[in-house]
């Protein structure tokens, strides 16, 4: 089986999953790094993408092996190689990241790179997403830091004598704090549904939490939020403009819930932040419009000259072209409005989003097709990092010698065999397949004793 070029043969399956990869437009991706995996640096890149049956995707393309130096430019010249491999180097839509240093420096040479043969929506403006749950993880790390002591009094004494009723109150304050930082990160780090439209809505709610313990009663609680809320603010006292577009093309909130978020924080500047949203969603409706019209006009090798007498147009033939061109790029805003004005979905549980745009792909094909782009954007790099969580089953003790491609070969080939679905079985078979290995061997070993 050939995995991104590394082996000699090719199955169905990886032509399938090449087909299905290059038929989106534009792609999302994700990449994670880990040290420390068969004591070897890799690097794991998934694009996430939604098929032809409305159902969100996404593929492990490439295990790599990183040799150092792990400097952004190297990291991002081993990305662009695989961009080439799978001729997926104009179709880049975002890239979401952790907050290392070197992956900063990645995505801003990854993004000169790509802007230089024009291949980024909005020359990039949205190309690079933070990893939320690693912020998350760095907010309430830091304000931990500050109850640290109090924490390990209390579990040093617990068992020789009971905390006071205040000491049990700090505690139980401290866990109705901290628990929605939970909750949010399990809701975040889901692959196998659409999480950017959640992002708006579960941030906000961080927030307005943070802002009602400002003022606790308890001076160690309110140091604790007030760090918290420093930390906060330095990666989201603006939230993120891409993934605001995700909750207005949620049908469940739209833009009212971006203009009622904004008034709970800010009632001065709540209008002038949603009418910024609006207008910039606008531009990148146009943006798809153009794009649209460049990909469907044949190229100039291909059009017919026409002799000089019919290339001498009127001014009134000029003007009627502009004029068209004009109402063809006001298509994607007269959708987006329509949209709009359509009244709000009741929210519940079992409401598939994907599904309600699939319903409008003929209605409105310029916005369904930026729905499915937005909606496909991973706000965690979780889904890269279970590559690594998976690599203690594959490379075992009794195959941790195999060769890189061999190590690609069986990541991607999982992911693209089984994407979301059956993981769990075949984890647990994969677990019995190493216990009766390893209790095979252990017999052996018994009976080689008697024996001697």
């Amino acid at each position: 089986m050939e995995i991104i070029n590394n082996s000699p043969e090719t199955s169905d399956t990886d032509y399938e999953e090449e087909d299905n990869v290059s038929q989106a437009r534009e792609i999302p991706l994700q990449i994670a790094e880990e040290q420390e995996v068969a004591s070897k640096p890799r690097k794991a890149k998934k694009p996430h993408y939604v098929d032809s049956n409305w159902k969100l995707q996404s593929k492990i393309l490439a295990f790599a092996h990183m040799e150092p130096p792990h400097t952004g430019r190297e990291l991002a010249l081993k990305v662009l190689e695989m961009f080439n491999d799978w001729g997926i180097e104009k179709k880049i839509f975002s890239i979401t990241l952790d907050n290392a240093s070197a992956n900063d420096t990645m995505q801003k040479f990854l993004k000169e790179h790509l802007e230089i043969s024009n291949s980024l929506l909005l020359n990039g403006e949205y190309f690079h997403i933070r990893c939320s749950a690693h912020v998350l993880n760095l907010i309430v790390q830091d304000g931990l830091k500050i109850v640290s002591d109090a924490l390990h009094k209390i579990k040093q004494s617990v068992g020789y004598c009971c905390p006071t009723s205040v000491e049990w109150k700090r505690v139980e304050t401290l866990c109705d704090l901290l628990k929605p930082f939970y909750n949010i990160t399990n809701l975040i780090s889901g692959s196998s549904y659409p999480t950017s439209n959640l992002y708006f809505g579960e941030i906000w709610k961080i927030e307005c939490l943070l802002r009602s313990y400002l003022t606790s009663e308890d001076p160690l609680i309110q140091n604790m939020t007030t760090k918290i809320k420093e930390k906060f603010d330095k990666y989201w006292s603006e939230y993120s403009v891409i993934l605001a577009f995700a909750t207005i093309l949620d049908p469940t909130k739209k833009l009212k819930f971006v203009r009622y978020a904004y008034s709970k924080l800010d009632p001065l500047t709540s209008e002038d932040k949603s009418k910024s949203v609006k207008m910039m969603l606008e531009k990148l409706c146009a943006e798809y419009v153009n794009n649209e019209i460049l990909y469907s006009n044949p190229s100039s090798s291909q059009q017919v000259v026409q002799p000089p007498s019919r290339r001498l147009a009127s001014i009134d033939e000029l003007e009627f072209e502009e004029f068209e061109n004009q109402e063809t790029t006001d298509i994607g805003k007269t959708e987006l409005v329509a949209y709009l004005d359509e009244l709000r979905m009741p929210s519940s549980a079992c409401f598939d989003i994907l599904a309600y745009w699939k319903e409008k792909r003929r209605k409105s094909p310029t916005l369904v097709r930026i729905a499915c782009d937005i909606l496909s954007i991973p706000i965690t790099t979780v889904a890269s990092e279970s590559a690594f969580s998976i690599s203690a089953r594959v490379l075992t003790k009794y195959r941790s010698s195999m060769k890189d491609e061999s190590i690609q070969a069986i990541l991607c080939a999982r992911s693209w065999l089984y994407g979301f679905e059956e993981l769990d079985d075949v984890n647990s078979n994969i677990d019995k397949d190493d216990e009766t290995r390893g209790s095979v061997q252990a017999s052996n070993t018994v009976e080689y004793v008697n024996i001697d």
